[in-house]
């Protein structure tokens, strides 16, 4: 397997360079253009519905609760390795482009979540199926059935081999080695035993658990970001236009830093924003269909929400530590250099509050796509073949933190770029019903409030 690696690394390169980068955001521009910049107008209504959406209709959890399991799988080492990854290649620049990935990539999770709604199906057990392999077949047609097979077989290789497994059992079994010295059998014996006892209770204990980890983990991690930015606000200013500059004109070498070109800041940050909020891989509308609800618009608007929190305000956090600290100009790279941030405040508490946030967010990482892997499963095999999808998920946590097959994770890499292609052809052949089904509900919500304030 690893004399395949320069093959798989040249393959991994082509695919996620100019062609994927460019067919993602393009989409997302597309969709942006064609919904007439839906997520700046519709952005408060959106973010009102998390906690007031009536939950009317049908479906298996609530539209909250949809999105932390979406938020379970997007929220992850991303934000805190990713955008390390991405300022210590790109340099602060990447941070606006990263920006500029969730901006559009907004929109494409808004059609992504409603063409979920609206075109989901139930299983033999009567729980509700959907995500992008039922909008490809209900929705272009039973001769676009190969491209919905397709795309649920990528989706489980990316949940067995890539996102879902090594790289956050690793991440978790590491840190918490580094910062507590906890021996990392011990650690991934626990985790295997936690994920176990999760994810054989199937969606509604997966569901019941992210709801209040989500919030949890994403409101220490903000608490602790700001009071870093808090202690650095007058130099807030100068790292904002240090971001908007680098972004145009590239960074100089200093320090550690080897310097980048504009090109490295825009493909670094466009790459790394998309790694973290999934915007047009397709895996959060398989959250999405679950969610009780009477309006696929609805849904999307609710869906888009976790792109703004994952990357504008997240992943925001993490590169704003990064560049007030200067530890971006530092040799620390990864989840090293965050943690030189967040210590160069608190010191060891400041590692150690990083750590148990890293933990959390690559947990709820291998929640979500359990589920996902879950679901394409059950679309391609039927529900037979849960149980020992879900027992072979189980021996992959438990191998995790003693597998280092770099070409499998470039595989994985490889794979979750296939999954995007044939999502992203659904949604643009299928943005005439995302443009109609949006201007359905608008025309509806604006009736109401027209009614309402008459009465008023």
């Amino acid at each position: 397997m690893e004399s395949f690696i320069p093959v798989l690394n040249a393959i991994d390169s082509f695919m996620w360079g100019p062609p994927l980068i460019t067919l993602l955001v393009g989409t997302g521009i597309y969709l942006t253009i064609r919904l007439q910049l839906l997520q700046v107008f519709r952005l408060p209504k959106a973010l009102g519905l998390i906690f007031k959406a009536k939950n009317h209709g049908e479906g298996d959890v609530s539209s909250f609760k949809a999105l932390c399991v979406a938020l379970a799988a997007t929220v992850g080492t991303g934000n805190i390795v990713g955008v390390a990854t991405a300022v210590k290649v790109g340099g602060p620049g990447a941070i606006f482009w990263m920006w500029m990935a969730a901006f559009f990539g907004m929109a494409t999770k808004y059609a992504e979540g409603l063409l979920a709604v609206k075109y989901r199906s139930t299983d033999e057990k009567g729980e509700i199926a959907g995500g992008p392999m039922f909008y490809i077949r209900n929705g272009m047609g039973e001769k676009y059935k190969p491209l919905a097979t397709f795309f649920a077989v990528a989706t489980i290789l990316v949940a067995y081999l890539g996102i879902g497994t090594f790289p956050q059992v690793n991440a978790i079994v590491d840190s918490v080695n580094i910062s507590f010295g906890v021996s990392k059998l011990a650690t991934d014996v626990l985790l295997t035993v936690l994920i176990a006892a999760i994810t054989l209770g199937g969606l509604q204990s997966i569901a019941k658990v992210a709801s209040k980890i989500i919030p949890f983990m994403a409101v220490m991690y903000i608490v602790i970001s700001l009071g870093l930015i808090i202690i650095h606000l007058d130099a807030v200013p100068a790292a904002v236009s240090l971001i908007l500059e680098s972004a145009f004109t590239g960074s100089a070498a200093a320090g550690g830093f080897a310097g980048s070109t504009i090109m490295m800041a825009m493909q670094n940050g466009i790459a790394r924003g998309v790694f973290s909020n999934e915007s047009g891989l397709g895996s959060a509308p398989i959250a999405a269909a679950a969610a009780k609800t009477k309006h696929p618009a609805e849904q999307g608007l609710i869906s888009m929400t976790g792109t703004f929190i994952d990357t504008i305000i997240i992943c925001t956090m993490t590169g704003l530590a990064l560049v007030l600290t200067g530890v971006w100009q530092g040799d620390a790279a990864g989840a090293a250099m965050t943690s030189a941030a967040f210590a160069s405040v608190y010191g060891v508490v400041g590692s150690q509050l990083l750590t148990i946030a890293l933990a959390l967010f690559a947990f709820t990482t291998i929640l979500g796509w359990n589920y996902y892997g879950e679901r394409a499963c059950i679309y391609l095999m039927g529900t037979k073949g849960v149980l020992p999808y879900r027992l072979l998920f189980i021996a992959l946590i438990a191998s995790g933190a003693f597998l280092k097959l770099e070409a499998i994770w470039i595989l994985a890499d490889i794979v979750n770029g296939l999954m995007a292609i044939p999502n992203l052809i659904a949604l643009i052949a299928l943005s005439g019903v995302v443009v109609a089904e949006t201007k359905s509900y608008l025309a509806e919500e604006d009736a109401k409030k027209n009614a309402q304030e008459a009465i008023n």
